[in-house]
């Protein structure tokens, strides 16, 4: 499994933990962080992405209600949610290709959602993407 997969599944469990517990400012990440060894790329990006979700939530949730059809985040299934999280954060804050995006979102869903949830994910992440695009080339950096 390449690094930044194994970066994403992880942060997708620790923010589902947090999802769970209404717990969105932890910064205990639980055991979901012991297969990510302190300090590798790995780590250091799981990190990031939970971080980034965490502070931007507002407007990462914005951008999904306002691109999803009929579907407030609150209605959608907590795997549902916290996976369009990490690529709606991914699009909007990092210089990691959209395609790459998507398609690392999609295989998050078939692995952990129900069997809606990839082609659920895939438009409303690529909707999301158009919606970024027309807001112009201001992505920055992960925050």
């Amino acid at each position: 499994m390449n690094v930044r997969r194994k970066a994403r599944e992880t942060a997708l469990q620790v923010l589902y933990r947090m999802d769970m517990a209404e717990d969105a400012a932890s910064e205990d990440y639980g055991g979901e962080m012991d297969g990510l060894a302190e300090g590798t790329e790995a780590r250091l990006y799981c990190e990031e992405l939970i971080k980034g979700v965490v502070r931007n939530r507002a407007e990462v949730d914005c951008l999904i209600e306002e691109n999803s059809d009929n579907w407030t985040v609150a209605r959608m299934a907590i795997v549902d949610r916290n996976i369009l999280r990490v690529a709606v954060y991914e699009l909007k804050y990092s210089d990691v290709p959209y395609k790459a995006v998507i398609d690392e979102a999609v295989e998050l869903a078939k692995k952990f959602g129900s069997a809606e949830s990839g082609a659920f994910i895939n438009g409303i992440v690529d909707n999301a993407r158009k919606a970024i695009e027309r807001e112009g080339p201001a992505r920055s950096k992960l925050v």
